[in-house]
């Protein structure tokens, strides 16, 4: 697969602090961060920064050895359970370490018809709208320059028809149309940081969501990048649906990202299950036959993801066995020891995928470099810069 694209080939001169170039000369350039964004759920830092215990401290250690892009959670029902208090201090706590980590944080989601906020049913659809729009203004305002990057609003395909128990933002959007309602939340969205990733998500991959997108983009709405849920409690999508799905979304020219990738390394989800949430078990062991499929299901897939162009994030739902359903859909199991999946995922992100090299300038100080886009620190007799690699254009870099 060509991954050409995820990858800079140019001409860089090195000089000194005085301007001179730094000739025959051996550099290192050694990556510290990916462009991509290699995503997982990053709920169990939220459990770390509030408890800060030993168990805790593993599991967030282990998840960033590979990750540079977590999820947090604001499902507007257990962020703010009741009106007017929000738990927004140990969010911008969790969200602000991440980034001391380097690590890109999205909040997950803005609006969505589950996990609402049971007290606003006692309001009528006009205050109901008004308050869902004065909780973008908090969070998108109160969360600029450490979130950045919203799931503006969630699976709006099935929203205005979600019929398993009333719900306010179910009530708004048959009276707005999903169109109505998604350009008022983006157009918030946007108004109160204009610089900011904004996402319209679906577990939805059928016709319906293209012609969503599609009235979306003809009415205006700021849509940052698609995002495309892949929870696959019922099995491996596998090569061909992955592809054409991507044929599908790549059309309308917007950066892709797989938002909720989910992969089992235990027994498969029953096929008549129509909701995931339907399926309640005790139990959902893993298993070593199941961890070895997992492993080459997940490698499959983020192969073949990484290889295109449009697509910009992949995150994985569950880093830890047990979390969603009880499922074993995580990269360690339940006594955080590291599964298969993790291995190769670890391998892949930070050594096939990963650049630590070293040039020898020439006479001028010229090399050429070859690495995957990112950040990286380049270094010469001890001394070193920061930079950044995402384009092909030359350049020259002061050590």
């Amino acid at each position: 697969m060509d991954i050409s694209h995820r990858k800079v080939l140019k001409r860089v001169r090195f000089v000194d602090q005085a301007g001179n170039p730094l000739s025959n000369k051996s550099i290192r350039v050694k990556q510290t961060n990916h462009k991509f964004l290699f995503g997982c759920g990053a709920f169990d830092f939220k459990e770390y920064v509030d408890k800060g215990t030993e168990e805790y401290k593993q599991i967030t250690d282990s998840w960033l050895e590979i990750f540079n892009y977590g999820t947090l959670p604001f499902y507007w029902g257990r962020y703010e359970p009741e009106e007017g208090k929000p738990d927004q201090e140990l969010l911008m706590a969790t969200a602000k370490y991440l980034q001391s980590k380097n690590v890109k944080v999205k909040g997950h989601p803005l609006c969505w018809h589950t996990v609402c906020a049971d007290w606003l049913m006692k309001y009528d659809n006009e205050t109901i709208l008004r308050k869902q729009l004065e909780r973008i203004d908090r969070e998108v305002n109160g969360f600029k320059g450490v979130i950045d990057m919203w799931d503006v609003i969630n699976e709006v395909v099935i929203m205005p028809i979600f019929d398993k128990y009333d719900n306010a933002m179910t009530r708004i959007c048959k009276e707005k149309g999903r169109v109505g309602l998604i350009k008022a939340v983006f157009d918030e969205a946007h108004k109160c940081n204009p610089e900011a990733t904004l996402l319209l998500n679906d577990f939805n991959t059928s016709t319906n969501y293209e012609i969503l997108i599609d009235g979306c983009l003809n009415a205006g709405v700021p849509i940052s990048a698609i995002g495309i849920q892949s929870h696959q409690h019922q099995g491996y999508w596998g090569k061909e649906k992955l592809e054409e799905v991507l044929a599908r979304f790549d059309h309308f020219g917007l950066p892709i990202h797989f938002t909720e990738n989910t992969l089992v390394s235990g027994s498969i989800m029953p096929a008549y299950i129509e909701d995931l949430n339907d399926w309640q078990v005790d139990e959902w062991p893993t298993t070593p036959e199941g961890e070895e499929r997992q492993a080459r299901e997940i490698e499959e897939m983020y192969r073949i993801l990484f290889s295109h162009p449009q697509v910009e994030a992949i995150t994985t739902w569950d880093y830890r066995d047990g979390a969603w359903l009880k499922a074993p859909s995580g990269y360690i199991r339940l006594d955080n020891s590291l599964k298969p999946s993790y291995k190769m995922l670890r391998k892949l992100v930070k050594e096939e995928w990963w650049t630590d090299t070293e040039v020898v300038t020439d006479e001028n100080g010229y090399a050429m470099v070859d690495a995957f886009k990112g950040e990286y620190e380049v270094s010469a007799d001890g001394r070193s810069q920061k930079t950044e690699l995402t384009d092909n254009e030359e350049m020259t870099l002061t050590i």
